[in-house]
């Protein structure tokens, strides 16, 4: 029988791309815990891409674009970001291991970040998985009003011109509730899964230096509708 430690040591970049593409994610039970668990929630929050809500009032801090949005330039300072002690969380399940398999799938192309900076100074962002045409929400953090909210609008945006259909965060919390996520049972989020791995999707499709005009007009052209 394998030990705990051969179990953990098995895990890699390629076993975790398997277990995305078969519905499940890697957690652990805090950052202090080397172990990891895979979780397949009965339940799946998803952000439907062609029906995202963005509140008016954000919508003009994007168009305004006054805190600048980059893209995959950042990993340390996003996963930091993340797993940093804030207000009502002393801590998170973002341990070393989670660190450096999804440091070991930046490289490798297949983990992006999303920055927000307010000058020289990183504010807000969120780090994900994107596989065929799935991009799989992983954690997100603001140190600053909107920030974490300003990064979903652009990445939401950015997996529109990518070609994505499938935008998985995992669990729905009132957070992402007002953007429009909603909840699928097991075999429904199974069955978006398997049509839109297939989907030939690139996360690098849009320019990076797409502006915040740029990103609103993506996702309205996207709702059917002008503004």
């Amino acid at each position: 029988m394998a030990s705990r430690d051969d179990i953990m040591i098995e895990i890699t970049p390629q076993v975790l791309l398997k277990a995305y593409s078969c519905g499940i994610f890697p957690m652990a039970e805090s950052a202090d815990d080397p172990a990891l668990y895979w979780i397949e929630p009965q339940h799946r929050g998803i952000l439907p891409l062609d029906n995202l809500h963005i509140p008016r009032r954000l919508a003009r801090t994007v168009r305004q674009g006054s805190l600048r949005v980059t893209i995959d330039t950042d990993y340390e300072g996003v996963i930091e970001g993340c797993a940093a002690e804030r207000a009502g969380r002393r801590s998170t399940w973002i341990n070393t291991r989670i660190r450096g398999l999804y440091r070991e799938l930046f490289r490798l192309g297949h983990c992006h970040t999303v920055e927000v900076w307010d000058e020289e100074r990183l504010v807000g962002g969120l780090y994900g998985v994107a596989l065929g045409g799935v991009f799989f929400g992983e954690s997100m953090f603001s140190y600053m009003r909107d920030a974490s909210k300003i990064a979903l609008v652009h990445l939401a945006g950015r997996l529109i011109a990518g070609g994505f259909t499938l935008l998985d965060t995992q669990f729905v919390t009132d957070h992402l509730r007002q953007f429009g996520t909603i909840e699928i049972n097991r075999d429904d989020f199974h069955r978006y899964l398997d049509d839109a791995l297939g989907e030939p999707a690139d996360f690098m499709r849009l320019p990076l230096d797409a502006s915040g005009t740029d990103i609103l007009e993506i996702i309205e052209k996207a709702q059917g509708r002008t503004r």
